[in-house]
């Protein structure tokens, strides 16, 4: 089976779904004939033509508008928004339009868009490069958010997307882009060659929207994490010593509570770990969960480990993002408790 980048995943995965369906259309900017910024659509426009993948101005209320209403005429447009950081104007047009079509017109109409957008830090982007804005999605009655963490899960999580008949938000981590990252900046970048979920098998599969994955089984308590933060709690699990079951969520919304309620009442503990900033991050949401269908089977406080509540800083990006040391520090307080 080869072995891909989660670059290389992504970019397979609109490969074989522009293949099968030719109401796949893939558009942003510099998409087309650039391959994107970090090249996950590269070669796209030469194999399927302008048609089919094209570059649009620097307008992203325009990308995704343009994309609703090629929805609502019956195309699957999977368009990339840049940077996450990029998407706050066309907030409106996902709120207003994408996620409330189907309700507004009793189901005569549907916005099958997957929206594509690199988030998350780690690349010394600065505060407009590396924001982690899910929760503003999760938030949103009608759209579907999907955070992978490896090349495996990319393309089969991207192919559910785009087939999915409702709006999702695709959020790429872009840390993880060429391999997994630990949260150790000052050790060498492991490439996804050595890393077993990089075998992605080739044409047609799905990894299912609204299914988490158990990416290490443990029995002293559960950690909730997704993208880069898997890796980051692999690595606090393997340095402080400590049994920890750390679920890989992929799909915040649909969230799998079946799988976060089985492990918790198992390990009668829980730290949930985001990059995003802490107040009203996702992690609340799922403290909450956790605490409504577990409560009497936690024996310690359900504790976060987050960025901080500022904006992403570049000087002093280490100190901001949530590296093994400090998750490791939660692990040990929990167990203390």
């Amino acid at each position: 089976m080869p072995t891909m980048t989660m670059i290389e995943a992504i970019r397979d995965a609109h490969d074989v779904m522009m293949a099968r369906d030719d109401n796949v259309v893939v558009f942003g900017e510099d998409v087309g004939y650039f391959g994107g910024v970090f090249r996950c659509t590269r070669g796209l426009q030469q194999k399927y033509g302008r048609a089919r993948c094209f570059d649009t101005p620097i307008n992203e209320s325009g990308i995704v508008g343009t994309a609703i209403g090629m929805a609502a005429y019956g195309l699957r447009p999977c368009i990339e928004i840049q940077f996450a950081d990029y998407m706050y104007p066309a907030y409106d047009q996902l709120v207003s339009e994408a996620a409330r079509l189907r309700h507004r017109s009793a189901n005569d109409f549907a916005a099958p868009v997957t929206v594509r957008m690199p988030t998350g830090g780690g690349i010394f982007g600065a505060q407009t490069h590396s924001q982690s804005p899910e929760a503003l999605f999760t938030h949103v009655c009608g759209l579907k958010t999907v955070v992978p963490s490896n090349p495996y899960d990319a393309k089969g999580l991207l192919i559910s997307a785009i087939e999915c008949d409702d709006p999702v938000i695709f959020l790429e981590p872009k840390r993880l882009y060429n391999g997994p990252f630990d949260g150790h900046h000052d050790r060498p970048v492991v490439p996804w060659a050595k890393h077993p979920l990089s075998e992605v098998p080739e044409g047609h599969y799905s990894v299912p929207l609204g299914v988490a994955s158990i990416r290490r089984p443990g029995t002293a308590l559960t950690v909730l994490a997704y993208g880069t933060m898997v890796y980051v709690a692999e690595a606090a699990a393997a340095e402080s010593g400590i049994d920890a079951e750390i679920i890989d969520l992929r799909t915040l919304l649909p969230l799998d509570t079946d799988t976060i309620a089985a492990s918790v009442e198992k390990t009668r503990r829980c730290v949930i770990v985001h990059e995003a900033t802490r107040t009203s991050g996702f992690g609340a949401e799922l403290s909450a969960t956790v605490q409504e269908m577990c409560f009497y089977h936690l024996e310690a406080p359900i504790i976060r480990v987050t960025g901080w509540d500022t904006p992403y800083p570049h000087a002093q990006e280490w100190a901001y993002f949530p590296g093994p040391q400090r998750v490791g520090e939660a692990f040990r307080r929990v167990m203390e408790a």
